[in-house]
């Protein structure tokens, strides 16, 4: 099922996700939008990320359940979930979703685990994948100071590989379900990237609430 309204940003650390979303921020018609982030800021996302600093250590397979715990949370949590922000017409915008978990955490437990906690999720109605070369992207991470978990370069070349196999099984496929995928080269410039996203943008169609 396609969540209409939902647009996702995704791509491996570096890739310049977070950068795009802050620019959407400023745009002069902000207000329609609805921008969050996983892991989010509720008592899962903040312990998900206290885990990502290295402060705590917990099973591979114990993430994958958090991280699929915060994004229910995220998606159908009280007033600010995503579907309830989308059904009042609200463009909800959310920097990472399930794919990031099928890449990420298949690296450390297996495809198996990720892919079964996140199959009750709805696809996004619109998906832009940040591609960029991993050497590249953790030369980004390294510049915003000390990396987290998962940012270093075995780890993210394993993910990157990953995100590829996975943005192929949906896009123009039945499992994509008509979800519509945009591939950036996220080695372009930030005012590039931001132009091809606001061209997707106009032509996107929107439910009213």
């Amino acid at each position: 099922m396609v969540l209409q309204n939902f647009i996702v940003f995704e791509g491996i650390d570096g890739a310049g996700t977070t950068t795009q979303i802050d620019l959407l921020r400023t745009r002069d018609d902000a207000e329609r939008f609805f921008f969050s982030a996983e892991p989010t800021d509720e008592p899962t996302g903040r312990f998900l990320r206290t885990m990502l600093r290295g402060d705590v250590t917990v099973d591979p397979r114990t993430a994958a359940y958090l991280f699929a715990a915060d994004r229910a949370e995220h998606l159908w949590g009280a007033e600010n979930g995503i579907a309830a922000q989308c059904a009042r017409g609200k463009i909800a915008v959310s920097d990472r979703y399930f794919f990031s978990s099928l890449a990420y955490q298949s690296v450390t437990c297996g495809e198996e685990l990720p892919r079964a906690l996140n199959a009750p999720f709805p696809l996004p109605q619109l998906l832009f994948f940040f591609a960029i070369d991993p050497a590249r992207a953790l030369e980004r991470v390294l510049g915003r100071g000390k990396p987290e978990l998962y940012e270093k370069i075995d780890f993210q070349k394993a993910t990157a590989e990953r995100y590829e196999r996975i943005i192929a099984e949906y896009d123009g496929t039945p499992q994509g379900n008509g979800m519509r995928i945009v591939r950036i080269d996220a080695t372009q410039s930030k005012e590039r990237v931001a132009k091809i996203i606001s061209q997707e943008l106009e032509n996107l169609p929107i439910l009213k609430a």
